[in-house]
């Protein structure tokens, strides 16, 4: 497992990481999600020793970070870190002399599968090819650790999709993995967990499936104009929508569907909430407080 406990760096009087605490079970993947800003690349970089932290702990498979767990982790940077001078296949062979579980045939798959030259210097690649370069590096030496910070940034769709089936292939070979995006569809697609960050502090996390259905929205549709709803606008977020009205209820949503009720709703329907509609719950109301 990857396990973080009360991790915190500061940069002056800017708190980038504040008493973050996370464990990622093996086998697992582990979505970080947050606002630009929020922390995500910090609390990577404290992990992996390019930060130092002012407090905190980080264990992979129970061991402190060495210089031998890079033999069994991957890591791609938010930006890739390429050598513009050297080719694709001079930066494969790289790994494949430093790495002891490195794959060449698996390798070769991912080239051809991302449509990349060996023989093209990294320097002449597009965004999303540089992208795809750093991944297969990671992933090339098949590694049971993945610490990927935005990894499909830059590539077309089609591509994001094989991105999140190659991680969702690792994961069932056991693989543990930690993936930041900004696209939450791809979180929705890869992850089984779910950790967000606000201001550095992780403020929900948890298995996707549970926190979807401990999360619900109450959907209610009136005859006519949407009458006064009493006070819930100051409770929860509610969208407006025509004559229908979608109110973010949390656990109090049988209340909520039974308050519309009285309203006179004509229809009314409890659903259990999307990652995204978690993920804005959770970000405006930090702006609210």
């Amino acid at each position: 497992m990857i396990a973080i406990s009360h991790l915190s760096k500061s940069y002056r009087d800017v708190v980038a990481v504040d008493d973050m605490t996370l464990e990622i079970p093996t086998g697992s993947v582990c979505g970080l999600l947050g606002r630009n800003g929020a922390g995500k690349t910090t609390a990577f970089k404290c992990m992996l020793g390019f930060a130092k932290p002012d407090a905190g702990d980080v264990r992979f498979n129970g061991e402190p970070l060495s210089s031998q767990t890079f033999a069994t982790l991957g890591y791609v940077p938010e930006r890739p870190q390429l050598y513009g001078w050297l080719t694709v296949g001079q930066h494969l062979e790289i790994v494949q002399r430093t790495q002891p579980h490195f794959d060449a045939a698996f390798a070769g798959e991912l080239l051809a599968t991302f449509r990349l030259d060996p023989r093209k210097r990294t320097r002449k690649l597009s965004k999303g090819q540089q992208a795809a370069v750093s991944l297969i590096i990671a992933i090339s030496s098949r590694p049971s650790l993945l610490v990927l910070d935005e990894p499909a940034s830059g590539l077309d769709p089609v591509m994001q999709r094989v991105v999140l089936d190659l991680l969702i292939d690792a994961a069932t070979s056991g693989a543990t993995i930690l993936l930041s995006s900004h696209q939450i569809g791809q979180i929705d697609r890869a992850a089984d967990r779910v950790a967000i960050m606000r201001d550095g502090k992780i403020v929900v996390s948890g298995n996707l499936d549970d926190l979807r259905s401990a999360s619900r929205i109450v959907e209610a549709t009136f005859a006519g104009d949407v009458p006064d709803l009493g006070g819930l606008e100051g409770e929860m977020r509610i969208e407006r929508i025509g004559t229908s009205v979608r109110a973010h209820a949390n656990s109090s949503s049988d209340a909520v569907a039974a308050r519309f009720g009285a309203l006179g709703a004509v229809g009314v329907r409890v659903l259990d909430r999307s990652l995204e509609d978690i993920f804005l719950d959770t970000v405006d109301d930090g702006e609210r407080n």
